[in-house]
C-alpha cells in the first residue's frame, strides 16, 4: 500500500513517474467509470504508470484495459497535474513525484469486468463520488473534466 507524504517540495525525493487516468462517462454523460483497487480498497478512475517506448494516449488506453476490460480511445487531454509538494511511497521503498496526465475517453469495444487490480465497478454522479474513499486527487480530476470542456487544466 502506498503513503502519501506532502511537505515543502517533497517530489524531489522521489524519482519522477508519469501516470494517467481516465475519466469515462456514461451515455448520458451524468455519471463517471470508478473501479475500487484490490491493494487498498480505495475508489479511483481506471489508469496508471506510463511505460517506456509507449505514448501517453497508449499507456491510458492499456491501463483501462488491463483494469477494466475496456477498449478506450482517448478523447482529450483534460488535465495535467504535478503537484510538487506531494510525494507517494511504496511498500517497497521506491518514492515518486508523480505527474498524471488525466484524460476524457470514450469506450469502443470491450466488456467492462474485473481484474487482478479491481475488485468493483460502477458510474456514479459526482455527487455520489463525493461520499465515497476515493484515491488523493481523483475527484479534483473529474470535477476538472466536468468543467473544463474546452480548455486544460494544468496543475
Amino acid at each position: 500500500m502506498a503513503k502519501i507524504i506532502h511537505g515543502e517540495r517533497a517530489g524531489r525525493l522521489g524519482k519522477l513517474s508519469v501516470g494517467c487516468s481516465a475519466v469515462i462517462f456514461n451515455e448520458t454523460h451524468n455519471k463517471v467509470l470508478l473501479t475500487r483497487r484490490s491493494d487498498n480498497g480505495r475508489w479511483c478512475l481506471p489508469g496508471g504508470h506510463m511505460e517506456a517506448g509507449e505514448s501517453v494516449s497508449e499507456a491510458c488506453e492499456r491501463e483501462v484495459m488491463e483494469e477494466t476490460g475496456l477498449h478506450i480511445r482517448v478523447i482529450r487531454l483534460a488535465g495535467i497535474y504535478s503537484d510538487p509538494h506531494r510525494l507517494v511511497e511504496y511498500a517497497d521503498g521506491n518514492r515518486y513525484h508523480i505527474v498524471n496526465l488525466n484524460f476524457e475517453a470514450e469506450i469502443i469495444g470491450g466488456t467492462l469486468q474485473l481484474s487482478e487490480e479491481t475488485t468493483a465497478y460502477g458510474y456514479f454522479t459526482l455527487a455520489e463520488s463525493e461520499s465515497m474513499d476515493l484515491l488523493d486527487n481523483h475527484d479534483q480530476r473529474i470535477r476538472d473534466t466536468i468543467a473544463s470542456q474546452e480548455r486544460t487544466v494544468l496543475s
